[in-house]
């Protein structure tokens, strides 16, 4: 059987999953981060098939989203994205002291994943933490700064009033550079990566993500323990069940 706990830690709420007898041992853990106007509770799929396995899944509520919500409609969400992107990811190292000091998960054996902006919280994430082991990227998106520069051009051409200032928004292409893992692919070495992508996807592009992952593959590439890339001729934005199958699959055999 597979227990959910409902967690509290600071001011981020985060469901527990793990096999019920193996509760309250120390365990390998995923975190898995949910998608962009979406909550935690909505990816269970991808946490139930993970715990099944002996993992515990570790599924946070992201700024403005879920239990955090603050009634923003999408438009309103859209400006504060990599505010929302950043923070996710500053918390995940929040939430992972947390866990590890409690005795809750093996600090050797930590995984990421996520569903488009939790694949792209996930592949930032890769940049700032070493105990990242395995990540796993569903539409996900690793060049934070040309994503942003578009999303930026499309805000703006559709007549949205940003409130930032040229200057501000400069500011936040040069911050976002930290967090680019296209600009330092060296951060995978040791590490095992898979992406699935749907090339239908009109959300967040499929060619950046499969750009990536062929420049990874060329002479030049770090040394990772294991790169694939999943690609689905016919899917949009939306995961398919061979997807997320394989994604727990691949942390199995890589964490």
């Amino acid at each position: 059987m597979i227990t959910i706990k409902k967690d509290r830690i600071e001011n981020i709420p985060v469901l527990n999953l793990s096999l019920q007898e193996r509760s309250d041992e120390k365990l390998p853990a995923v975190f898995f981060i949910h998608g962009f106007t979406s909550a935690k509770e909505h990816n269970l799929h991808y946490a139930y098939y993970l715990a099944e396995k002996g993992y515990r899944v570790l599924m946070p509520d992201s700024l403005l989203h879920g239990e955090r919500a603050e009634g923003l409609n999408e438009s309103r969400l859209s400006v504060r994205f990599w505010e929302i992107v950043v923070t996710t990811i500053e918390e995940l190292g929040k939430l992972k002291n947390h866990y590890t000091q409690n005795g809750l998960i093996d600090e050797e054996r930590i995984g990421a994943a996520g569903t488009s902006m939790g694949g792209i919280v996930t592949l930032g994430a890769l940049t700032k933490f070493p105990w990242i082991q395995s990540a796993v990227s569903l539409m996900g998106c690793p060049s934070y700064t040309d994503l942003a520069s578009a999303q930026i051009g499309s805000l703006k051409r559709k007549g949205y009033q940003l409130p930032y200032s040229d200057e501000e928004l400069n500011s936040l292409l040069d911050m976002l550079k930290g967090y680019d893992l296209t600009l330092q692919p060296e951060v995978l070495e040791g590490k095992s990566l898979f992406f699935w992508h749907g090339k239908q996807d009109t959300v967040v592009p499929y060619q950046p993500a499969y750009d990536f992952y062929k420049s990874l593959t060329e002479s030049c590439k770090p040394q990772m323990r294991d790169l694939q890339f999943m690609p689905d001729e016919t899917a949009g934005h939306k995961v398919s069940r061979e997807a997320v199958l394989k994604s727990a699959a691949w942390f199995a055999e890589n964490l």
